[in-house]
């Protein structure tokens, strides 16, 4: 099958020759074992995290900078053009390459400038190798290029560093040593940094496709990273350059750059190249060949199919060699337990990876533990953390979502007692208070001190939303998983009664959370305080789940509150603007940021929930669908080609947090498809739920 691959994204030199557009868009990229790079179309570095190779050198995320950046400059001999921005201390740019940008776009996930000087016009591309620590940047003249006799010339500064990526450089840990290596053939020229960092000790090697490398030990000092200085954080950096690499320039040849922590990594780029746009047009051909409702979908779907291959990674365990997770997002999560299961469904199932998806939902499985998922995924020879009340519950779900897919016999047969154990410690009662209360059936959580739900900040010893006693989504999740539960019974011929009758003593309790004021649900029934009137978008998932306890009344006025006072362009607030904790923007130190988190600021990912829930009770597919299209746009901004974690609750609604997340791309993945799936019925007159029952299961 010939693919194509998107070229959704592209700015013109209005955006890229503005330094401040230009700054504020960012391109990502990552090698699917936890190393990415990341930077500005600008060139310059603005976060920490941004760098050119940021690798596990303590695996499976113990991630370091380890090249920072290569700064190109390209010369006649009479004239010079930098084709890079550096921002430094006191609030100089200079030099301010990004003003012979013409054009920006990514080329699949691909990220490739073009630079104009006159007559003169050059290319450059960024990508990583997959499944290696290997980062590739090329340069080709424009073939047509009249050279009018003259020699152009290509000089490019390399710097690294060895600094933990959440971390501030100190030139004292650091101090490589730097050496050209022999000639690697006609091809290339190399030149290796050893670093003696203990766990993080490595051997970087470069190498020069056509062309060559000279030493140098020189560090540049104060790096102004404009972001971090936002963030309330350290903002001054340094890099220490390792060397130049040279080049004579060829039209319509590439020249360019390897850098790699592999021994044995490629120097020749074009195959490179061909690699990584026959990887980019793989994952577009499996999930239109997989998933029907993916046939044809809009350059923007491709788009996110693409991003979501960004987050699935290897993570092997001595009883799992191919183990996998999810990252939760880009640039300072890790793999957190709640966020891969909500995530799995749209980065895996949306896009045709059902064998990414049994391996990531069987890695989990070794880890659940009195009837618990980890919160976060623990670090080799760490121990896990189980704060969370709906992790586990939510993994019923992505179960429930991977057999609507494939109707995997053995994997179910195989987790089926960590399921029932999962119910069983829950009836019983399990960490930090979380356990059915069985006057009414439904699930109480919390502790002082400790957050388990998803609104879970804290600052300190202060938990900024609590939410002791009963959250309305955690029993919106324990009454689907118990319905799960009984239709896996069903179909492995096991009595299922016990999971029913709990079933419906939750479904009957669940009435207790409807506010007699409004109709809607309150947040936390049986608190501390009694019951919480808060509106948030929690209650939304009472509906947008596959089993809902709600009647059609409830479920109409639970998504009419939400879409009044929750809704904006890009997801749903996490508190009423009304509210005396609202805060309108995410700004600030860590304190302050951390207090608005869930107070008012938008999540991207409950956008998907909030249109399978409109579609729920109005029935127009279209409709609901078209909730989603303002994130088309938002691919344009903030983490291009993929979408960022939070938004401003107040308009314009700007991009804030990670710019680059796991579950507000997977979610609205999966709601286009399931919604793209409930029109398709609309034109035949089939009729399937949505969300889908189980493969080979009746509809409910």
């Amino acid at each position: 099958m010939n693919v194509a691959l998107p070229e959704t994204i592209r700015l013109g030199r209005d955006i890229c020759g503005d330094l401040t557009q230009a700054e504020r868009r960012e391109w990502w990229l990552a090698n699917g074992r936890g190393a990415y790079a990341a930077g500005t179309v600008a060139g310059t570095l603005t976060r920490r995290y941004h760098g050119l190779l940021i690798a596990p050198l303590v695996p499976p995320l113990g991630r370091c900078l380890v090249v920072a950046k290569a700064d190109a400059t390209l010369t006649d001999g009479a004239c010079e053009w930098p084709l890079f921005s550096n921002r430094w201390s006191g609030g100089i740019v200079d030099p301010r390459g990004n003003v012979h940008i013409e054009s920006f776009l990514l080329d699949g996930r691909m990220p490739v400038w073009r630079y104009v000087m006159g007559d003169v016009r050059l290319e450059m591309r960024v990508w990583m190798e997959p499944g290696a620590d290997t980062t590739y940047v090329a340069y080709r003249l424009d073939p047509g290029a009249a050279m009018s006799g003259r020699s152009l010339k290509l000089r490019v500064r390399l710097m690294t560093n060895a600094r933990d990526h959440h971390g501030n450089t100190r030139a004292e840990d650091y101090h490589p040593d730097i050496a050209l290596e022999n000639e690697l053939g006609e091809a290339a020229h190399g030149l290796v940094v050893r670093h003696a960092g203990g766990a993080s000790a490595y051997a970087l090697r470069f190498k020069a496709h056509g062309g060559r490398l000279s030493p140098d030990n020189t560090w540049y000092e104060n790096f102004d990273l404009s972001i971090e200085r936002e963030r309330g954080l350290p903002a001054q950096d340094r890099h220490l350059c390792v060397g130049q690499a040279d080049f004579e320039l060829t039209p319509g040849e590439w020249f360019g750059i390897v850098a790699s922590l592999e021994e044995d990594a490629s120097p020749y780029l074009e195959e490179a190249m061909r690699r990584f746009h026959a990887r980019e047009a793989g994952l577009i051909a499996e999930a239109r060949l997989r998933v029907p409702e993916m046939i044809e979908p809009p350059p923007w779907i491709q788009q996110l199919i693409l991003a979501a291959d960004s987050f699935v990674f290897a993570r092997p365990l001595p009883e799992v060699a191919d183990g996998e997770s999810v990252i939760a997002g880009y640039p300072w999560f890790g793999d957190w337990g709640r966020d891969t299961m909500i995530a799995l469904p749209g980065l895996t199932l949306a896009t045709g990876r059902c064998d990414d998806a049994r391996r990531i939902l069987q890695t989990f499985a070794r880890f659940v533990d009195r009837g618990m998922l980890p919160n976060v995924f623990p670090a080799q020879g760490e121990t896990p953390a189980y704060n969370t009340a709906d992790a586990a519950l939510w993994y019923f779900e992505a179960w429930r979502a991977y057999l609507a897919v494939i109707d995997d016999r053995p994997a179910l047969k195989r987790v089926f007692p960590v399921l029932q154990d999962i119910v069983a410690w829950h009836v019983k009662g399990t960490r930090f208070g979380i356990g059915v209360d069985p006057q009414d059936g439904l699930l109480r959580a919390g502790e002082p001190g400790v957050q388990l739900t998803w609104m879970d900040a804290k600052v300190g010893d202060w938990v900024v939303t609590p939410r002791i006693g009963k959250p309305v989504e955690i029993n919106a999740l324990w009454f689907n998983a118990l319905n799960i539960m009984a239709e896996l019974c069903a179909r492995l011929g096991k009595s299922a009664g016990d999971y029913q009758a709990m079933a419906r003593k939750a479904g009957e309790g669940f009435r207790r959370f409807i506010d007699p004021g409004t109709g809607a649900l309150y947040d936390v029934i049986d608190g501390p305080q009694g019951h919480d009137a808060s509106v948030r978008p929690n209650q939304i998932f009472a509906v947008s789940l596959a089993y809902s306890p709600l009647e059609r009344a409830t479920q109409r006025a639970v998504v009419g509150q939400c879409g009044r006072e929750l809704m904006c362009s890009y997801g749903l607030r996490s508190l009423a603007p009304g509210h005396p904790d609202y805060r309108a923007q995410y700004l600030g130190d860590a304190r302050e940021r951390d207090a608005a988190y869930h107070q008012g600021t938008a999540w991207a990912w409950l956008l998907g929930h909030y249109a399978l829930a409109e579609y729920r009770v109005t029935g127009d597919a279209h409709a609901a669908q078209a909730r989603l299209e303002p994130i088309r746009d938002h691919l344009f901004d903030a983490g291009l080609g993929t979408v960022s974690e939070i938004f401003d609750g107040a308009p314009p609604h700007h991009p804030r947090g990670a710019p680059s997340q796991a579950w507000s791309v997977a979610c609205v993945l999966q709601a286009w498809r399931q919604l793209e799936r409930a029109k398709h019925d609309t034109r035949t007159g089939e009729k399937h739920a949505v969300p889908a029952p189980l493969a080979g299961a009746p509809a409910s």
